[in-house]
């Protein structure tokens, strides 16, 4: 009987793991001009080609790659590098606190692997779930299936850009902005999401207009605090 009972589990784990693959599927194709831009771009700044598959590996963080590698590229201080990096990634932050009473009650190890997978990809996927609607195997299935594409991937542009000079020329970028409207759009259900997304439009669009340096860090860390305060403000009538 506990035979069946644990062959049981370990279907319904697998089963929740394969789903949360296939759910990711779509934003992992959008993704993949990116990683093959993130791979070209490693071996233009000069890093070897195991290195720049290691980034991916161990970064784990597109926007955040890019930027470091177009910093290095431009000469950048390492702290300079590091401050912008600070900012780039500080989305996860809120990413974290939204996902606490969720992530929190899990084990140690359960904490350490979806804190390490957590990516805007695998927010937007599982960040509307209640308690009861979260599942750790189908939170696994998403972040393990996004972090081995992403990988690829980037194997891929460091593989190209050996055989195709200027990879980036070719408007491989264009899938960043794309990723995340997909991303963005479906979240933009109450005021506060409005009042961000509104904000940093307006200031990426304004700022690069007048070449303001790390435009697009200000427009979204300016944006985040506009979308608190509001939060507050609706919170505190409601």
């Amino acid at each position: 009987m506990s035979e069946l009972i644990s062959e049981d589990r370990a279907a319904y784990r697998w089963g929740r793991f394969l789903k949360g693959c296939i759910a990711i599927l779509p934003l992992s194709l959008a993704v993949l001009p990116w990683g093959i831009l993130a791979g070209s771009m490693a071996i233009e700044t000069g890093l070897t080609p195991a290195e720049g598959v290691g980034l991916s590996a161990i970064v784990f963080a597109g926007a955040t790659q890019l930027a470091t590698m177009g910093m290095i590229k431009a000469g950048a201080g390492i702290m300079a590098i590091i401050i912008s990096v600070f900012f780039i990634s500080s989305q996860h932050l809120l990413y974290s606190l939204s996902l606490r009473d969720r992530i929190a009650p899990l084990p140690l190890r359960w904490r350490l692997i979806l804190g390490f997978l957590l990516t805007d990809e695998l927010f937007a996927l599982i960040g509307k779930h209640s308690a009861a609607e979260f599942d750790r195997w189908y939170a696994l299935g998403v972040g393990l299936f996004f972090y081995l594409f992403w990988i690829a991937a980037t194997l891929a542009g460091v593989l190209a850009a050996t055989q195709i000079e200027d990879l980036g020329s070719y408007g491989l970028d264009f899938s960043i902005a794309a990723t995340f409207i997909v991303i963005v759009v479906p979240m933009i259900k109450n005021l506060p999401v409005v009042v961000c997304v509104a904000t940093a439009l307006i200031l990426s669009v304004v700022l690069g207009y007048f070449h303001v340096p790390s435009s697009l860090i200000i427009s979204g860390v300016i944006a985040m605090f506009a979308g608190l305060i509001t939060s507050m403000i609706v919170g505190d009538k409601e």
